[in-house]
């Protein structure tokens, strides 16, 4: 891959430290969902902010199918319809795999920009399953949460992108 001018060279990442922050985002998403804000539609969710980061990331890695067993804890976590988070975040899976070769050419803040549509189409699917159940419509608090999703992709970025770029032994006279 062609890299732009300032870019720096990433090393590897270390799987385990792709599982250890899905299974972190899983708990604190737990946590907000128990302690902070409860259920609440305006929450952004942690969980498909990651799962979207590492599935462009590491394609290879975190798939699909991470995604569908990533929802269906959700889905057994909250006592809710079975299937619905997994359903969402296996599309939305989809769709970051779709666009990742794209979104790593842009800007961690261009990147949030792209994310944005997968987020509230994210949205937009767990409402319509929501209603078709037999549950009501969030209501119109419902959309901020793939703003605050679509702001919180740069922290997320900077974050999990910072073990990758330490130096493995640095010397002025190897710049990579």
């Amino acid at each position: 891959m062609i890299m732009r001018p300032g870019q720096r060279l990433l090393m590897p990442v270390n799987p385990s430290f792709v599982w250890a922050s899905l299974i972190g985002s899983l708990l604190l998403h737990m946590v907000a969902n128990m302690l902070l804000w409860g259920r609440a539609a305006w929450a952004p969710d942690l969980l498909s902010i990651v799962l979207v980061f590492w599935t462009v990331h590491q394609t290879r890695r975190v798939g699909m199918a991470t995604a569908f067993v990533a929802g269906l804890l959700v889905d057994v976590y909250q006592g809710g319809l079975l299937g619905q988070h997994a359903l969402t975040y296996t599309v939305l899976s989809y769709l970051a795999i779709t666009v990742h070769r794209r979104l790593r050419w842009f800007s961690v803040t261009d990147q949030a920009l792209q994310v944005f549509p997968l987020f509230v189409l994210a949205h937009a699917l767990e409402a319509l399953l929501s209603v078709l159940v037999g549950g009501g419509l969030p209501g119109w608090w419902a959309l901020l949460a793939p703003v605050a999703e679509a702001l919180l992709w740069p922290l997320v970025s900077v974050v999990l992108l910072a073990p990758q770029r330490r130096a493995p032994d640095p010397d002025e006279n190897r710049p990579l």
